[in-house]
This record gives structure tokens, C-alpha cells and sequence, in this order.
């Protein structure tokens, strides 16, 4: 039987990394991570010593026929991402996909869940959250229109990420879809400088303007 892990990484705070987590890496041969240099901090930390291969968005083709000759030789692999869980909103669900189809039963995909942005900020929105819309990033350009029409017709609870650099921009827009809809948003979760933000999304955008703005974001909108 073939070994691939997909194993969940602090997003922030460290003491969050799991001790099972923790002696699979210990155990595997090879660590798939976006940024090797990220990664290997965090091995560090733990005195894990496994070796790194970065895949990431970028990765060509041939990347991926690199892991699977490592696969058919019996070698054991974890995936892990630069922080949270791997093929959320990432390139891993698409490693993910190739492996079974390239090897079906013949390789145990094994789950070692941990810590996600997306769980965390839904866990302290308030919000309804039995079911709700994971929309991840918001498109640069083309298709962004369509995003926050999706976004606004949305009877569920949504919940996105957005970067520092765009985080203005998009509450602009998001208000223009919501309107007085309740909006939290979650900045540095888990970190030192963790802030949580609640209001409309113009009251959210306003609060942040007084401020340096920093760090990486998650949005939950409320159901309607």
C-alpha cells in the first residue's frame, strides 16, 4: 500500500501544529510544501528532518509525474500548504485528484486534520453556520463582477479570503451586494496582532482605513 498525507500546519501560532502531525512528518519520506523555506521553519521548529519539494500553484506537469515515480517506488508522502489545511482553496485538491485517478486503491490518502482559516473565523463570526459557502479568493479581474453577484444572491452564510493589498477595494464592492447584511472579518488569525472586525461592510472598511492595513484576511457574511 502507498502512504499520502494531507497534513494540516498552524496558520499562525505554532502550538497549534498536532503531535500526530507532527511524528508523521517524523516518519515520511518527503514533504510537498508551497515554500520550502516557510515549510522548513516550521520543520525546524519540531526537529523534523524530512526532505522538501515545493508544489505549488505553479507546478508544471512534470511535477507532478516527479511525485508519482516517487509514489511507485514506495516512498511515503505528506502534503502540507504554507499555513492551514492542504487542497482547501489551494493546488493540492488537484495533486489530489491525479493521484487516485493515476493509482485508485492502490494509495491511502490519509487525512491529519488541524487548524483552517476558514473553520476558524466561522467559529467566532456568530453566524448561522450549518451550512454555509465557501467562495475563496475573490478573482483579480476577469470574473470578478460575477464573484460578488454570486456572492449577494447567496442564502447562506459565505465566507472568503482576501489579501491586505485588495482588502479596501473589496469591502466596496461587497458592500454593494450586501448592503446592511452583518459582516466579520478576521485578520491574523491566531497571531499576535489577531483582530477580529464586525458591522456592515462599509463600517468594517472604515475602521480599517484609520489603520496600517496588514496581514491576511478572512470575511464571513451572515445568511439572510
Amino acid at each position: 500500500m502507498r502512504y499520502f498525507y494531507i497534513i494540516a500546519t498552524p496558520i499562525g501560532n505554532l502550538e497549534d501544529m498536532s503531535e500526530r502531525g507532527v511524528r508523521i512528518l517524523k516518519e515520511v519520506d518527503f514533504v510537498l510544501c508551497e515554500d520550502t523555506r516557510v515549510t522548513r521553519k516550521l520543520l525546524a521548529r519540531f526537529n523534523i528532518g524530512a526532505r522538501t519539494i515545493s508544489y505549488h500553484q505553479h507546478s508544471k506537469l512534470t511535477k507532478i509525474n516527479q511525485i508519482k515515480d516517487l509514489v511507485n517506488q514506495g516512498k511515503n508522502i505528506a502534503l502540507v500548504s504554507d499555513a492551514g489545511t492542504p487542497a482547501i482553496s489551494d493546488p493540492g485538491g488537484k495533486l489530489v485528484r491525479e493521484l487516485v485517478a493515476e493509482f485508485g486503491n492502490e494509495i491511502k490518502i490519509t487525512p491529519v486534520p488541524g487548524p483552517s482559516a476558514l473553520v476558524a473565523a466561522l467559529s467566532v463570526s456568530g453566524f448561522p453556520a450549518d451550512k454555509f459557502v465557501f467562495m475563496g479568493f475573490p478573482p483579480h479581474k476577469k470574473g470578478r463582477q460575477k464573484f460578488w453577484q454570486e456572492l449577494g444572491a447567496q442564502k447562506y452564510t459565505v465566507v472568503f479570503y482576501e489579501s491586505p493589498h485588495r482588502i479596501l477595494k473589496s469591502l466596496d464592492e461587497l458592500a454593494e451586494v450586501t448592503g446592511e447584511r452583518p459582516v466579520m472579518a478576521a485578520r491574523e488569525l491566531t497571531k499576535k496582532f489577531e483582530t477580529i472586525y464586525r458591522g456592515t461592510a462599509l463600517e468594517i472598511k472604515a475602521e480599517l482605513a484609520a489603520d496600517t492595513v496588514k496581514g491576511e484576511f478572512v470575511l464571513a457574511v451572515s445568511a439572510k
